[in-house]
């Protein structure tokens, strides 16, 4: 695990096709990883607490400044090379969507009051999209890197969390949490982070040396924009009105239990933020069989209570298990 970094000079994925696509060697070549979630799911958009951590694969992107107001953006999945003026004010729409997670950095700088100057980028990289790996906030973070870096200016880690979010809830129309432009920005190797998601603040856990973390792909593929994931957000929101709260961190599951209405996506919300404080000590303590424990009873309630899984999924976690693993459970 490494964190985000930019350099002056092109060594990343995206050089050889950004000279290929714009017939110049690039002046920038900037890397954003993607991020695993030991545990947290689905709560960063009700101020809960997660524990994610950035991992070794990675979004690239290899840009250099131009004179014209505008910019040109090519990915490797994207095709034709994108052309959008630094005045634009509306998501683009069909084909080429896709450059809404960066166009839309390049307009919250912009709207923010930062410099903003034309260039051409190359995307590229070896993080495999729509697995939940966060590859959209990857996309947008080495965006960020590079405004910043041809702007001559280097915003918090927070603060360019916040504007990778924004973009990605204006321009792209996902309504998602900070959890996943947070840890991007902020990861430190060798560690997960501990992230109170309405305080933004952020505790080094470091994760045990003889333990390994396994990813595995279910093929099973999904789009944050295909509306799921706004209608799981949707049912948190309508269970914090009906009960009167700002958001569900203010939940307790007696006060739940005790109303005559039942919320299972709440019911999910709020044991999940208890699983990450369980989790979180049981880290500190060594305790691997606490932590398979809790890994155990998040995909549970994942399944049963935000109905986010699938047969695939199941199934993986429970040949995990039998295989001998100290804790599995879906993430994303």
């Amino acid at each position: 695990m490494r964190p985000i970094n930019s350099k002056p000079t092109s060594r990343f994925l995206s050089d050889k096709n950004f000279e290929s696509v714009f017939g110049n060697p690039p002046t920038i070549a900037t890397r954003a990883p993607g991020r695993i979630n030991l545990i947290g799911e689905h709560v960063d958009y009700q101020d809960g607490l997660v524990l994610p951590a950035a991992i070794d694969r990675y979004i690239c992107g290899s840009a250099r400044a131009i004179s014209g107001p505008e910019v040109r953006l090519w990915s490797s999945l994207g095709g034709d090379t994108v052309v959008v003026p630094l005045d634009q004010t509306a998501p683009l729409i069909g084909r080429n969507r896709w450059a809404n997670y960066v166009f839309g950095v390049v307009a919250k700088y912009r709207d923010a009051g930062h410099p903003v100057v034309g260039f051409e980028a190359a995307f590229d990289g070896n993080l495999p999209l729509g697995v939940g790996l966060s590859s959209s906030a990857a996309l947008e973070s080495a965006t960020a890197l590079i405004v910043e870096a041809l702007a001559g200016i280097t915003l918090a880690p927070t603060d360019r969390a916040l504007l990778c979010q924004a973009a990605e809830h204006d321009w792209a129309g996902v309504p998602c949490g900070i959890m996943d432009q947070l840890v991007i920005n902020a990861g430190i190797d060798g560690h997960a982070l501990k992230i109170d998601c309405r305080s933004l603040e952020i505790q080094p856990a470091p994760l045990p040396p003889n333990l390994a973390i396994v990813v595995a792909d279910s093929k099973v593929h999904h789009s944050l924009a295909d509306g799921e994931y706004a209608k799981r957000k949707a049912d948190c929101e309508n269970a914090t009105h009906a009960l009167g709260l700002a958001s569900l961190r203010d939940l307790d599951i007696d006060r739940l239990r005790a109303s005559r209405q039942v919320f299972r996506r709440a019911r999910h919300v709020v044991t999940e933020i208890s699983r990450v404080k369980n989790f979180s000590a049981a880290l500190d303590a060594g305790n691997i069989s606490t932590l398979a424990a809790l890994m155990a009873a998040s995909h549970d309630s994942l399944r049963a209570d935000y109905e986010v899984s699938c047969k695939e999924l199941d199934a993986l976690v429970e040949i995990a298990v039998e295989l001998g693993t100290h804790g599995s459970r879906m993430m994303g």
